[in-house]
């Protein structure tokens, strides 16, 4: 059920347009994620819906009401920030309850609310400790708590794990889609990191430049990216242009000197991505590219490796399966097939559904 509609959205400062003519809808319980790197016009959509900054054009509407020109403060919304914004004098079930007071719910339903939402995010034990005395996981769960207690509509979250390490990132990312799972509250997270909206989205909007790329679900997003940018922000990708051919009575398609099987499929008219995961190291064969490995680099459960080749450097992903990929300077022999080829067209004009 849709639960939040942007409609046509735009934001101009002056001669400058941070969000163009951005549609999206929303359904209730959704976790969203607005990716794309820094300036794409994420951060303004976010502030947008919150109330923050107030439309150039377009209309913001949630569960049937138009909140386009409501107060921030009357939208019902909860938000967590990349710096979570606590208070450094109070406790955390004192910056858990703040927002409860504001709205003055009376205290024997305020103090139920918080402990419930500092148990929510694995935190009772530490209700008496001020912030200075927290880990910056603690921090981001007591921020993420505050937000959850006054029973948001929509939750907003706005890169609230950029300042976390690698390791406490991941494990908070399992936290927190736990946790939007538990409570069924619609979220949107902008990011400009690939793997968070992977791993947390429901579906994931990638806009570049104010305008939206593209909108699926990671996994199709992934796999089948709408345009260059999508391909190669979410994640490496070797670019092809591959040539139609006939070869021993079947058509082809030619990537330099490999000649890759269609299995009656049609040869791509224009660029194709293939994710370099796809790509295996084989024995010499006519649908194998030759080359020569540039470098490989081991980080842990995998391999990642350069090829020279005759259409360029080729990005190759190899699962670590306990035996070392070729040397650097070997000669090697790529192959893939054709359904892991993807083809990349124009990306759509900011229409997302």
């Amino acid at each position: 059920m849709t639960y939040l509609v942007l409609n046509r959205l735009c934001k101009r400062y002056g001669e400058t347009t941070a969000v163009e003519e951005l549609s999206l809808s929303v359904n209730r319980g959704e976790f969203i994620s607005l990716l794309g790197p820094s300036g794409c016009g994420k951060t303004t959509t976010l502030q947008m819906i919150a109330g923050f900054v107030e439309p150039t054009s377009g209309s913001i509407v949630l569960d049937g009401r138009d909140v386009s020109r409501v107060p921030a403060n009357k939208r019902g919304l909860g938000l967590v920030f990349q710096n979570y914004a606590l208070f450094p004098h109070m406790t955390a079930f004192e910056n858990v309850s703040f927002g409860l007071e504001m709205q003055r719910v009376k205290k024997e339903e305020r103090e139920a609310r918080v402990a419930d939402a500092l148990k929510l995010v694995g935190l009772a034990h530490l209700a008496d400790r001020h912030p200075a005395r927290m880990s910056g996981g603690q921090q981001q769960r007591v921020a993420l708590a505050r937000a959850l207690v006054i029973r948001p509509s929509v939750l907003l979250l706005d890169e609230p794990l950029s300042n976390l390490d690698a390791k406490l990132r991941e494990e908070m990312q399992l936290e927190l889609r736990s946790i939007q799972r538990t409570i069924g509250t619609t979220t949107i997270l902008v990011t400009h990191d690939q793997s968070e909206a992977l791993a947390l989205s429901d579906r994931i909007v990638v806009m570049n430049q104010g305008r939206v790329e593209q909108v699926a679900e990671p996994f199709q997003a992934y796999e089948g990216p709408a345009s260059h940018f999508v391909g190669g922000f979410l994640g490496k990708a070797n670019v092809f242009t591959p040539t139609a051919e006939q070869y021993e009575n079947e058509t082809r398609a030619r990537i330099g000197e490999a000649h890759i099987p269609m299995a009656g499929a049609p040869v791509p008219q224009g660029a194709v991505i293939v994710r370099p995961e796809k790509i295996l190291f084989s024995e010499p064969a006519a649908c194998a590219l030759p080359g020569r490995m540039k470098t490989r680099v081991f980080q842990g459960n995998h391999w990642l490796c350069q090829v020279d080749t005759s259409v360029g450097e080729v990005m190759v992903i190899r699962q670590n399966d306990g035996v070392a990929v070729p040397a650097e300077g070997e000669p090697v022999h790529l192959r893939w097939r054709a359904q892991d080829m993807c083809e990349v067209a124009a990306a759509p004009k900011g229409l997302a559904s």
